[in-house]
């Protein structure tokens, strides 16, 4: 349980699961239903602070879960959460008593009634680098090191191909093949799908040197992207975990002298701003960044920031 949730001491099911078949449903619920290790954990965090706020009610079992207990709850979080966080957490619920009742745990789903805050964004808070940013950072980054060669690869990556962070670090080196005479990436995205790209002439260039200087290609099967060995300089076969990802994009950014606030998501986002201010579509957008709706496609789209700016100095005072 401790790798579903990501502590490092062992959760058992909550006792308000009950039984052992109710307690059996619960963990498949998490271990073979959801593939996704961030929405797992988000799920899992949804789920057992609801049966914690039960079982400090005096609620003993879930088929005694009413809607009224899930909308008291859900009118809790909203004091303390955002928006888009409750509506998270009650969608976990939403599945997992979905789960219980196909599993003949619970008789219905109490969340089911229970409706979430209202919300609408039509646009995203990812923060989101100007082209002249995104090509000054990545060529502040040295070259004559492996780590060095690695940090650039990895942005540029996410900068041209709009992948994933997760789906990035995800990769092998077998990931990366020749296809008519092009170098292209293979990502595994949300829901396990395989998304295949041709790379950027930019990005082919970095990976290339990158794979040339580690010597990768003779080991296809290792990650991609791994953590430099202390002391030595060299890949150590271990991947590179997320969190040293973000702690390596906020000081390469910093070096840099790029003063907005990035994250993961930014090259991400800003790739697909730049490939709309040049004429790209948002279909093949949204088929590039492997999303199933171009509305969520649309949250990344920050064109609009630049005509916000222009109107704003018209001000002439």
């Amino acid at each position: 349980m401790s790798q579903i949730v990501g502590r490092t001491q062992p959760l058992s099911a909550p006792l308000l699961v009950g039984n052992l078949n109710a307690e059996r449903r619960f963990l498949e619920f998490f271990t073979a239903n959801i593939r996704n290790a961030n929405t797992r954990k988000a799920y899992m965090r949804a789920a057992v602070d609801f049966m914690e706020w039960c079982a400090e009610r005096g609620i003993t079992s879930l088929p005694a879960v009413q809607p009224v207990h899930v909308a008291a709850w859900v009118e809790g979080l909203g004091q303390s959460h955002s928006v888009p966080t409750v509506k998270l957490r009650l969608a976990a619920l939403r599945h997992l008593f979905d789960w219980m009742v196909t599993g003949q745990v619970m008789p219905s789903n109490p969340a089911h009634a229970v409706r979430g805050p209202s919300y609408s964004t039509k646009k995203g808070k990812t923060p989101v680098l100007s082209p002249e940013e995104a090509r000054h950072l990545l060529a502040s980054i040295p070259a004559d090191t492996i780590s060095g060669k690695r940090d650039r690869a990895l942005i540029g990556l996410m900068t041209y191909s709009f992948a994933r962070i997760g789906a990035a670090l995800s990769m092998e080196v077998r990931d990366v093949f020749v296809q008519n005479r092009r170098l292209w990436v293979r990502l595994r995205e949300k829901g396990g799908k395989n998304h295949e790209m041709p790379c950027h002439h930019s990005l082919e260039a970095f990976l290339d040197d990158y794979m040339d200087a580690t010597g990768l290609r003779d080991h296809p099967r290792s990650p991609l992207f791994q953590t430099i060995a202390r002391g030595t300089g060299v890949l150590s076969e271990t991947p590179l975990p997320q969190p040293n990802a973000y702690a390596m994009i906020q000081r390469r950014a910093k070096a840099a002298g790029i003063a907005t606030d990035v994250c993961c998501h930014t090259f991400r986002a800003t790739g697909i701003t730049a490939y709309l201010k040049n004429g790209g579509t948002l279909e093949k957008a949204a088929h590039m960044a492997n999303h199933s709706s171009t509305r969520t496609t649309q949250l990344y789209d920050r064109r609009s920031d630049e005509i916000s700016l222009d109107e704003i100095e018209r001000i002439l005072i």
